[in-house]
């Protein structure tokens, strides 16, 4: 019997330790995903760092949204952002909330709500997916789903 639970305490501290292990990694992935999101809209997209912007997305990007469909030529992706910094008022997205989730050795999902504003005017609300892969320490942008835009 005293086997038997000690066999058990060690299984426990075992599984608990791993659990802790595992929401740390978790913790870290998040956070992670959480600044690479911020370098793409908070200052690639907002500050309109076309540098920044083309660093981040991968060449072959598929983006996929409600409103016009698949975009999958990323010269199009770039000149739709050139022409969103040269409108004569600012357009800016701002992150509402977000998850991320481990792709195995992949990469990350990340989803969320965001909201578009011009001249720091709400005018749009949208949720999104993107799918966010890790190339040596790097992380780009593969995949991106942008739906149930909503007008404010």
């Amino acid at each position: 019997m005293k086997i038997f639970i000690l066999l058990t305490f060690l299984t426990t501290s075992i599984a608990v330790s791993q659990n802790r292990d595992f929401s740390k990694k978790e913790a870290t992935l998040e956070q992670e995903i959480k600044v690479m999101d911020s370098l793409l809209f908070d200052v690639a997209f907002n500050q309109c760092d076309f540098e920044l912007y083309k660093t981040i997305l991968v060449d072959g990007l598929e983006f996929y949204d409600d409103r016009t469909g698949l975009s999958a030529d990323i010269g199009k992706d770039y000149a739709s952002f050139e022409d969103k910094c040269s409108r004569p008022f600012t357009v800016t997205r701002k992150l509402i909330d977000n998850s991320v989730h481990k792709l195995g050795d992949f990469g990350a999902v990340q989803t969320g709500t965001h909201i578009f504003l011009n001249d720091e005017k709400v005018v749009q609300s949208a949720k999104f997916i993107t799918i966010w892969e890790k190339r040596e320490e790097n992380w780009i942008v593969k995949r991106a789903v942008s739906y149930e835009h909503k007008d404010l």
